[in-house]
């Protein structure tokens, strides 16, 4: 083990706990609590050369910590940004707000990963080879995917009698 490891480690054992009590004071979510902390500790790790030394480490995880929720936060705004536009979308092709609902908890019951192909054409507007490249799938793979979680999409919309309208198809 080489002295940048042992150093960070040292740190890490040292202020873990007031990290995270200093994460979770300003997460709403536990898990968000838990992503700020831990990219927290990944980007002191990729500068531990910079780390300074005694009290001030803990300072300058403050400062890595305070920048990481606020990266959070601006993120989670947009993505709900992201999510009412979506209604508006949805609910300007479904006038009645019982369809938008229903059509919602479809989506919702959808596995992952055809949530995140449909998301990723539907709701963040990427290309084939762009959603490949995020994948890391080839795009023929994609296009194969993408096919079969519209089917599935379409088949429990169906079974719920909704539809979505033949100018507007995922």
């Amino acid at each position: 083990m080489d002295e940048r490891q042992t150093r960070f480690e040292e740190v890490y054992r040292e202020t873990y706990g007031r990290i995270t009590a200093y994460a979770a004071r300003r997460c709403a979510d536990p898990l968000d609590a838990a992503d700020v902390v831990a990219e927290t500790y990944t980007i002191a790790w990729r500068k531990v050369a910079r780390l300074p030394p005694g009290p001030e480490a803990l300072l300058w995880l403050y400062g890595i910590a305070r920048r990481v929720a606020a990266d959070h936060r601006r993120g989670e705004a947009k993505r709900r940004a992201r999510m009412v536009e979506l209604d508006a979308d949805l609910a300007a092709l479904y006038a009645d707000p019982a369809d938008l609902t229903a059509i919602h908890q479809v989506f919702a019951t959808l596995k992952d990963d055809d949530r995140e192909l449909l998301g990723l054409l539907a709701w963040e507007g990427l290309s084939h080879e762009e959603i490949a490249a995020v994948l890391g799938i080839s795009r023929n793979a994609v296009r194969i995917r993408l096919h079969r979680a519209r089917r599935r999409f379409s088949e429990k919309l169906t079974e719920n009698d909704l539809c979505l309208p033949a100018e507007r198809p995922l």
